[in-house]
């Protein structure tokens, strides 16, 4: 069974985030944008150990922490959201063929489920 590309798959999702906003190269630089393959290699990696576990809570509660993380730095669930859906596009338009893809997109779409979940329950206690 050939395993998906890991490196390969951030290395598009990077520069897919990249070309749907210029500006982040010049405000984070070639370094930034290093680091956004990074991060796209960790949730890949991520959904890796979901798959292997056969568990998509472990892959929601990632992206439940690392959202209370990038929160801290003036980010919000969006950002996840459209990051995860970059990389579900991608996993079904380039490697759909591979064993995985569909539990990783599955994985994916409980976490994003769970994002807006989230910021859902934010804003309702924002008004309360």
């Amino acid at each position: 069974m050939r395993v998906l590309p890991t490196e390969e798959i951030a290395y598009t999702v990077t520069e897919r985030i990249y070309e749907q906003d210029p500006a982040l190269l010049e405000r984070y630089g070639e370094a930034g944008k290093r680091k956004c393959t990074e991060d796209n290699e960790h949730h890949l990696k991520h959904l890796q150990t979901a798959h292997e576990l056969e568990n998509e809570q472990f892959f929601t509660d990632y992206a439940l922490w690392l959202n209370g993380i990038l929160s801290k730095y003036g980010m919000n669930e969006q950002h996840l959201i459209d990051n995860f859906q970059l990389i579900d596009d991608v996993l079904l338009k380039e490697y759909s063929t591979f064993g995985e893809s569909e539990a990783y997109r599955n994985y994916l779409a409980a976490a994003v489920q769970s994002l807006k979940d989230h910021a859902y329950s934010a804003a309702e206690k924002g008004r309360g």
